[in-house]
């Protein structure tokens, strides 16, 4: 990959720290959080896989990046893998709000949380979203996901965006 593109973040902190492990560095710190999206072309399912310190900050990233590629692909089923979650910083207030809100027909329905308390968490949110929202999953491996569906191998494939910014101009 070409330093002068970043997997799937708008964000300049997020590039540093990507851009820094590219490059070979120890650039991720534990109070980062990242996220690669990727997308399979065939069955038209958009992934988005999150790694490091999930805050309410960062997951509301994680929304809006769902948000903009889901209609840009024209995804079909959205799924946010949290495996790679080192730490959850989530309030219990910033669920109780996300639940209150009415998704957008892009927003992911299905969430891979194998850590007890991710899966409780978002549990949570499931059953408090319940009344108003559109059904969300939460399940504990990609393979759940794949079988439910009825998908033996999906091909995903990063999606690529071009960085700028006038802080990295040169990157």
């Amino acid at each position: 990959m070409n330093p002068s593109t970043v997997l799937c973040n708008d964000r300049p902190h997020a590039l540093r720290s990507s851009w820094r492990m590219q490059r070979g560095e120890a650039g991720m710190t534990p109070l980062t959080t990242r996220f690669r999206v990727e997308f399979d072309l065939e069955t038209k399912i958009l992934l988005i896989r999150v790694a490091g310190r999930l805050t309410d900050e960062s997951l509301t990233e994680v929304d809006e990046a769902s948000r903009k590629y889901s209609t840009t692909t024209g995804a079909k089923v959205g799924i946010v893998d949290l495996s790679a979650v080192t730490e959850f910083a989530l309030s219990t207030e910033f669920i109780r709000q996300k639940a209150r809100q009415k998704p957008s027909m892009a927003d992911p329905r299905i969430v891979v949380a194998p850590q007890a308390y991710a899966f409780g968490l978002f549990r949570m949110l499931q059953l408090l979203g319940e009344p108003t929202c559109a059904p969300l999953q939460i399940v504990h491996t990609l393979d759940e996901v794949f079988a439910a569906l009825g998908i033996p191998s999906p091909h995903f494939k990063p999606i690529v965006v071009p960085y700028r910014s006038a802080e990295y101009p040169g990157i």
